[in-house]
């Protein structure tokens, strides 16, 4: 409705504002409390929006005031698409990997980077929205909250293009024999056709309703798309118009009955019923006896996702429509996917694909409050026969809310190089055999274990990048982890329950970037690893944030890297008062980061020896940013000769 435009524009800000995943963005990033004031100023405006817009005709005043707050609006739209853009660079790009995302911390669109220069950006929004806010007040404007809305139908048609449906070739013939089938019964046959939303039932229904033997064979075809109220009237209405092209939308249902029993009578007919919804006996039994003026032979089939309709309406075993086989999966991929837009070898994950399917339309569903994404998202377990795709290189789960268990026989998928598991919150164990999958170099791993099960993952000698994310119950890593000497980036985040890290993990030379992120439980400060070792360690990032028991870092954490560690990243701990004296011998540092340690007093002695230092961001640390001010800070000198300094005040 053009006269709500504003009110549906606001609401649409603020559910984007207030979605989970600008919940978890505005966490990480620090900025909830900007948001949050954006979604209340919001809110407030938005109250009163639908009465400015009734009232602007007669006051050229509130329709500049309703054009100030559009534009503000669309201003709110880019800043959310902008922090959107960051977290599917973050996700997406680099497959929802946790790890990556902490890397991507190192580079220049790093996290606290983009905190400091987007602050000011939604500072500069709610100063905008307060400004319109307060003039509201001279309008004398009244809080409405409805709207009236117009709700639509879904809609098909005969149609389709039989050169672009693939694989189902078996299913469309079982379909036709049944249509043929010369056997007679007293009531008209009915064959439900069952599937889940969008595995193809109405493609299904398609290619039989156009099916060249059968043209000649009915002498009538009659398809209905039903609408989900199942009303009888407009059925007989829709059935006759099919059938004949005749319009009688202004007859009552004794003269629709008539019609359609005139149309009817004695042709032997094939009716489409698609996407039927009603469960309601009586309806159905009312519908088929307007029906049965058809002659012998006539027959009806109804496509549905409810079983239970498929009980009420066949007569016949229902046809249960499975999924499209992998190769020819991957042949509909190729021909629908963008093929000429991606380069070869790009690789898909939920996260990029499900935004795709939306865009062009093909997550559809019947339930008004249902999301696109929780559609793309439903499928809740993976099919034992997943083993025989041998040569699968990359299978990426990531963020799958249902899926419970893995089938063990996705470890016969020898030639796996990357599965991500990250986010699949319900995965109570990983496969037992895990082992055997011997190309596996990239693992994203969440699941419900306390424990990992012995010569599990630390068997994957091929293994350069593992990732531990949301597990929950974990207490304890795998102890052989030193068998994992390939193993170049690992990542530890959100296990709230992990206790101590293995003592394998100093016997990891190879290690480059290491991450431990949100482990309130774990304890650092261990004494047993803080063993004299070799400076032969290979550690370039480390990121270590959210451990609320570390009061101060050990040097154990370093690996024997004090030499090659390049940048480094602490934050959200909350009881470290004072950085290390090592610190003035991480001669190879280039960018150091401290955020959110609110005890920390100052910098460490010897920092201005650290000549490769390029970049220092420090921000939520009162004590030490007064240190750090530039020429009279106690600290100034020690970081004078660094190049890029952002220090939040």
């Amino acid at each position: 409705m053009a006269e709500s435009f504003a009110f549906e524009m606001a609401a649409k800000v603020s559910e984007k504002l207030g979605s989970a995943t600008y919940e978890r963005i505005s966490l990480a990033w620090g900025v909830r409390e900007e948001f949050e004031k954006l979604k209340q100023t919001l809110a407030a405006i938005r109250a009163v929006v639908l009465d400015a817009e009734q009232q602007q005709a007669r006051n050229h005043e509130l329709t500049h005031w309703l054009k100030k707050f559009k534009d503000a609006c669309y201003e709110m739209e880019d800043l959310i698409d902008e922090f959107e853009i960051q977290a599917l660079r973050r996700q997406v790009l680099e497959q929802g990997s946790i790890g990556r995302k902490v890397r991507r911390f190192f580079s220049g669109s790093n996290p606290l980077a983009i905190r400091f220069r987007m602050g000011n950006k939604i500072k500069k929004a709610n100063e905008m929205l307060n400004e319109i806010a307060a003039k509201t007040a001279k309008f004398h404007l009244t809080e409405k909250h409805e709207i009236n809305v117009i709700h639509r139908e879904r809609e098909t048609y005969s149609f389709v293009k039989t050169s672009s449906v693939i694989g189902r070739d078996e299913a469309k013939q079982h379909i036709v024999n049944f249509l043929r089938d010369p056997v007679d019964e007293e009531d008209i046959p009915v064959l439900p056709i069952v599937g889940i939303g969008g595995i193809g039932k109405t493609t299904l229904a398609q290619l039989v309703f156009n099916e060249e033997s059968l043209k000649s064979y009915f002498e009538l075809r009659i398809w209905v798309c039903v609408t989900e109220d199942f009303d009888i009237r407009q059925l007989m209405i829709k059935i006759i118009k099919s059938a004949t092209g005749r319009e009688c939308k202004d007859m009552n249902k004794e003269e629709l009955h008539k019609v359609l029993q005139d149309c009817l009578n004695g042709k032997r007919f094939f009716m489409v019923l698609d996407d039927v919804w009603n469960e309601d006996k009586k309806k159905w039994s009312e519908l088929k006896d307007l029906l049965c003026g058809g002659a012998q032979g006539s027959r009806i089939i109804v496509t549905t996702r409810s079983r239970k309709v498929a009980t009420i309406i066949g007569t016949t075993p229902q046809y249960d429509l499975e999924h499209l086989s992998y190769e020819n999966c991957l042949s509909l991929f190729l021909k629908l996917a963008f093929k000429e837009v991606f380069p070869k070898d790009f690789e898909f994950n939920p996260l990029y694909l499900i935004p795709l399917w939306m865009a062009n339309g093909f997550l559809q569903s019947p339930y008004e409050n249902e999301e696109p994404e929780d559609i793309g998202n439903r499928f809740e377990h993976l099919p034992n026969n997943i083993r025989y795709l041998k040569q699968l290189r990359y299978l990426n789960l990531a963020f799958n809310g249902n899926i419970k268990r893995l089938p063990n026989s996705i470890c016969n998928l020898q030639s796996l190089e990357i599965l991500d598991l990250g986010g699949c919150t319900r995965i109570e164990e990983l496969p037992k055999d895990i082992r055997y999958l011997i190309s596996l170099r990239k693992l994203m791993v969440t699941t419900k274990q306390t424990r990992l099960q012995e010569n599990g993952i630390c068997c994957l000698s091929s293994l350069r990048i593992l990732a531990f994310f949301e597990c929950e119950n974990l207490e304890k890593l795998c102890e052989d982890i030193q068998n994992l000497t390939a193993l170049r980036e690992l990542y530890i985040e959100e296990c709230n329950n992990l206790v101590s890290l293995p003592q394998g993990l100093k016997y990891l030379t190879t290690l480059e970037n290491l991450a431990i992120v949100n482990c309130e439980k774990l304890d650092l400060t261990m004494e047993e690893l803080e063993l004299e070792r070799k400076e032969d360690g290979s550690l370039r990032k480390l990121w270590i944030g959210g451990v609320p028991k570390l009061e101060s870092l050990p040097q154990w954490i370093l690996l024997g890297s004090t030499k090659t560690l390049q940048h480094l990243y602490i934050g959200e701990l909350e009881n470290v008062s004072r950085l290390p004296t090592w610190f003035q011998d991480l001669t190879s540092l280039q960018s150091l980061y401290i955020k959110n340690c609110p005890k920390l007093s100052s910098l460490a002695e010897g920092m201005q020896h650290l000549t490769a230092l390029k970049r220092l961001m420090i921000g939520g640390c009162p004590k030490l940013s007064k240190r750090c001010i530039e020429e009279t800070g106690e600290d100034w000198p020690k970081i004078a000769h660094v190049v890029d300094i952002i220090v939040e005040s």
